[in-house]
């Protein structure tokens, strides 16, 4: 019969390998659209969510103010805090363990967490996925940094459009129900339109904010209905 646990810890080890490795296109993305090494790899370190990693490059790609993209970055981060809210009573972190637990909790590990019954389960798969995550990712970055830096001009392999790519490759999987489709196409619908007229980032968060005000505005009993 399986150990206690056993089942948990290769989930969580399996979703954090493949997550993690995710990260060598972060690292490559960010030095070809302008980054250095060092800077791409402080991302990775401080900032740790990709969706925003990701759209933060973008920004900068574009040509916009590293303010944007951060005001950007911030609005796609959000997310994290509700993450925590509703780990908060499963975890019980208390002092320093609190601000390190923070620095985890991205969508695999609040995934992780949640789906199991037992809370001391739930504890040890939030701190295997996030550690793994968190370590293989930025050991990937640090080595897609470097293998950017020789590619030189992202334009001659396409990596110019590759940043838009990787960033809905994250989100498309989970726009599950109708409403979320709906909410992230009046979002795109709306920075798409606006590129023309504004500064390089004020899209990506104007779209932003129009997507949050739709998603309030949708009745609560079909924001999550499939």
């Amino acid at each position: 019969m399986p150990a206690p646990g056993r089942s948990v810890k290769a989930d969580s080890l399996g979703v954090g390998v493949a997550t993690g490795a995710y990260g060598v296109s972060f690292g490559a993305l960010a030095t070809a659209s302008g980054l250095d090494v060092w800077q791409a790899c402080a991302l990775s370190l401080l900032v740790f969510t990709g969706a925003s990693q990701f759209a933060f490059v973008g920004v900068v790609a574009a040509g916009g103010v590293p303010l944007a993209g951060a005001a950007t970055s911030i609005l796609l981060g959000s997310r994290n805090l509700f993450y925590g809210i509703g780990l908060a009573p499963v975890l019980r972190l208390r002092g320093w363990r609190r601000v390190l637990g923070a620095q985890l909790v991205i969508d695999e590990s609040t995934a992780m967490a949640l789906g199991q019954s037992d809370r001391d389960e739930a504890r040890l798969a939030f701190r295997l996925t996030g550690v793994s995550v968190f370590v293989l990712w930025n050991l990937m970055t640090l080595a897609g940094a470097l293998a950017g830096t020789a590619i030189g001009d992202p334009r001659t392999f396409g990596l110019d459009a590759a940043v838009g790519g990787a960033f809905l490759a994250l989100l498309w999987p989970r726009l599950t129900a109708f409403p979320q489709r709906v909410v992230a196409i009046v979002g795109a619908a709306v920075a798409t339109g606006l590129v023309p007229f504004t500064a390089a980032g004020l899209p990506i968060i104007l779209g932003g904010a129009a997507a949050v005000a739709v998603g309030l505005a949708l009745p609560s009993g079909k924001r999550g209905s499939g």
